[in-house]
């Protein structure tokens, strides 16, 4: 098993797995809000490509958050894992979406604030998060890039489930994970420094790589 020191390593780790497309025309970075932009900032700055930030929240069991049933993407995107979803009664469903539906709107006006709505019309979009436990955000995320014009979707990340990444293999045009371990822990126990990544942390990034 590979521990990385924080996310800017574990991103120069994937970065080095992407060289592929690097001079490749119409590629963009999309880093997941907010754990995946630190990853995504270096990729980005590796491949020589803008680097944007693409928001989905997670839908979390009400009594473990972590363990997601679902996500949501901008434009009304919503990914049900129906296996999940079904220990849940309807109330419980919509209420948890109405609480994630109103922190994706908050975070889509502060990250977007001056910036024009995401289009990836003919883009090779580069999907980045930190890590991909059950992939359901992901999974939202390789259809908002599609319902969004990508002409291709890549998803990268340093670390994740073989579970996860069989299941968006099937969903992305490509998966790049630098590693899939078969006996999979929490996505934090890859990294030695896995604080929680602030707002401010966000905007940074996209000024510093504007």
């Amino acid at each position: 098993m590979t521990t990385y020191r924080d996310r800017e390593e574990a991103g120069r780790t994937l970065a080095d797995r992407l060289t592929a497309l690097v001079g490749e025309p119409e590629v963009i970075v999309l880093g997941l809000v907010r754990g995946g932009v630190p990853v995504a900032r270096v990729v980005a700055e590796r491949l020589g490509a803008p680097l944007d930030v693409l928001v989905v929240r997670k839908l979390g069991m009400p009594w473990a958050p972590e363990v997601a049933f679902g996500a949501l993407g901008p434009g009304g995107v919503q990914v049900l894992n129906d296996v999940v979803a079904s220990r849940l009664g309807a109330d419980d469903i919509a209420e948890v979406r109405r609480r994630e539906q109103a922190e994706l709107e908050r975070r889509e006006q502060l990250y977007r604030a001056g910036r024009p709505p995401l289009d990836l019309t003919g883009r090779t979009a580069v999907i980045v998060d930190d890590g991909l436990a059950t992939g359901a955000t992901a999974r939202a995320a390789v259809q908002v890039a599609r319902h969004l014009g990508a002409r291709r979707v890549v998803v990268a990340v340093p670390v994740g489930s073989q579970e996860a990444y069989e299941m968006l293999s099937a969903e992305a045009d490509q998966v790049v994970c630098a590693q899939h371990p078969p006996e999979f822990m929490a996505v934090s126990a890859y990294y030695e420094d896995f604080h929680e990544v602030a707002d401010s942390e966000v905007t940074e990034a996209l000024t510093a790589t504007a």
